[in-house]
């Protein structure tokens, strides 16, 4: 017999056939597989039924060396599925992609961003395509990747159950599963996710998929859309668990729940669900996607199983909207023990209705967002939104159950609108310094308009060694910082993050405290990092 050789970070698949063909096998059996490595160690999954009797288990090995393998079935007389065992060898890393190069991505050594498993630093740079895998043909799905990656992205959100697309399922038809006190789950609806989320790994990307979507609709006949809020707690845990399962071996960042309320009553609930999903041993990232101008942080923050804090800061534009943005909770808890990346999962959608003035979310909004909550807590990421991309709409009307969000762009043309563009020169000027070091500054402001005024709020950071500081200015020509935090001697640039340009930066002051005039109107970004010609 041929040798299974599976490269490190790479994915091992068995399939097994079972000896009995089950009513519901979700619910009638499960499937154990508990890997030894070279050092000893040892990993237990679950394995997940695929269809007819066909059972699989997928494991991603992270250590070269030979392993071995045993399986447990919950019905000890399936011989198919019960006492079985194996081995293969976990060879080098290999691949020119970011995960065969870097490894999976998990939380850095300070805790306060993601990094692969070599170190490397990763800068989430999301992108909710919602609704993309449910209704896209491989054709379309290509094509979405293939211009996120050229803008960019890092990462892509999306619902992987009946959510706005329960009407008529997903693109063929299907539905995730049936049912609610004894779910049946759809394999052929799963099936065809792997190979969406393969693709979003095959282009650089990490898979962020939605397990079970917890909004709480004001309509009662929508509720029966998400799972997460109606199943039973039981029905919930194993349907996570069975998408756990299948796609545990693959770079995903997990995010338990979607826009919910998670305070409560609802924090308990999600509490047990999440220890139940993933508190039996190590898994990859967690988070949670709260309800608009939410943050799960206190109800949570005991929670070992959750790895990031998200937050949704929503699609308003009033000033108590960008003040709960850019001084709110998130830049509050963010020093509150124990460290954990924090990270806006949604800002307001471009051109999306902003729910107060009721007028289009503009470019200049997008990027007020993006750059402030790189900013107002430690990097580790931001996520981006296109109403038209994350319902995959046509442009006919609003997306199904959001008349009030205003008929959206075509998603091929919402796909390349000016805030998704820009996200490229967010990207480049972020992987260009070294990031992970900075941490929020507002001692560096000689003065805060925002106090007075959210819109004109300016976000600072800094490295603690002073040798690397950003400001974002979103509407003044004029700032005066403080410098005595700073190393002597900084170059001081102008980031255009309409264009990705720079232009210099001239200061004028006396003593420690600084002006700075911006080259024109708009929002940038001042940059003071060591001179490359010293």
């Amino acid at each position: 017999m041929t040798e299974t050789i599976v490269p490190r970070w790479g994915r091992f698949e068995r399939a097994f056939t079972s000896a009995t063909d089950y009513d519901n096998p979700l619910q009638d059996a499960t499937l154990r597989v508990t890997f030894r490595g070279p050092g000893g160690q040892e990993r237990t999954v679950d394995g997940f039924w695929d269809g007819g009797t066909t059972w699989r288990v997928r494991f991603m090995p992270d250590t070269p060396g030979p392993w071995a393998y045993t399986t447990v079935c919950s019905d000890a007389a399936n011989t198919g599925l019960h006492g079985h065992s194996g081995t293969f060898t976990c060879g080098e890393a290999h691949g020119a992609g970011r995960f065969g190069q870097h490894g999976p991505v998990g939380l850095a050594a300070s805790r306060r961003h993601l990094a692969h498993a070599d170190g490397t630093p990763f800068l989430w740079l999301a992108d909710t395509a919602w609704n993309g895998p449910l209704r896209a043909s491989d054709d379309e799905w290509d094509d979405y990747l293939r211009e996120r990656v050229r803008q960019g992205f890092t990462a892509v959100q999306w619902v992987t159950t009946q959510w706005l697309a329960a009407s008529r399922g997903d693109r063929e038809g299907r539905v995730a599963f049936t049912g609610r006190e004894r779910i049946a789950v759809d394999p052929a609806f799963y099936q065809r996710l792997d190979a969406r989320l393969e693709a979003i790994n095959r282009a650089g990307l990490l898979a962020a998929p939605v397990l079970l979507w917890a909004a709480q609709w004001s309509d009662p006949a929508l509720n029966t859309l998400n799972p997460g809020y109606t199943l039973p707690e039981d029905q919930a845990v194993l349907l996570a668990r069975y998408m756990v399962a299948r796609w545990g071996a693959h770079h995903v960042v997990w995010i338990l729940n979607g826009d919910g309320n998670y305070h409560g009553a609802n924090a308990e609930r999600w509490r047990r669900i999440g220890r139940a999903v993933f508190g039996g041993g190590p898994h990859a990232p967690v988070s949670l996607h709260p309800c608009g101008m939410s943050i799960p942080f206190d109800e949570f923050r005991d929670e070992a199983w959750l790895d990031i804090i998200g937050y949704q800061s929503g699609h308003g534009d009033d000033a108590d909207t960008l003040r709960w943005l850019v001084a709110g909770p998130p830049a509050q808890l963010w020093r509150h023990d124990p460290p954990r990346p924090f990270i806006n999962l949604e800002p307001p959608y471009e051109y999306h209705i902003s729910y107060q003035s009721r007028q289009r979310i503009t470019p200049a909004m997008v990027r007020r967002a993006l750059y402030s909550s790189l900013l107002i807590t430690p990097p580790a990421g931001v996520t981006y939104g296109g109403h038209g991309v994350w319902g995959w709409d046509d442009g006919t009307s609003p997306p199904e159950a959001h008349d009030g969000t205003g008929v959206p762009l075509p998603w091929r043309e919402a796909l390349r609108m000016p805030g998704a563009e820009q996200v490229a020169h967010l990207a480049a000027l972020f992987n260009a310094l070294d990031w992970p070091r900075l941490r929020p500054a507002p001692e560096l402001l000689a003065a805060q308009p925002g106090e007075a005024d959210p819109a004109r709020f300016l976000a600072a950071a800094r490295a603690d060694e002073g040798d690397l500081a950003l400001v974002y200015i979103p509407v003044d020509r004029e700032i005066a910082l403080q410098l005595n935090g700073l190393q002597p001697g900084l170059r001081a640039r102008w980031f255009d993050p309409r264009t990705g340009g720079f232009a210099p930066a001239a200061a004028a002051g006396d003593g420690q405290t600084q002006r700075f005039t911006t080259p024109a109107e708009g929002d940038w970004v001042l940059v003071l990092e060591p001179d490359a010609a010293r």
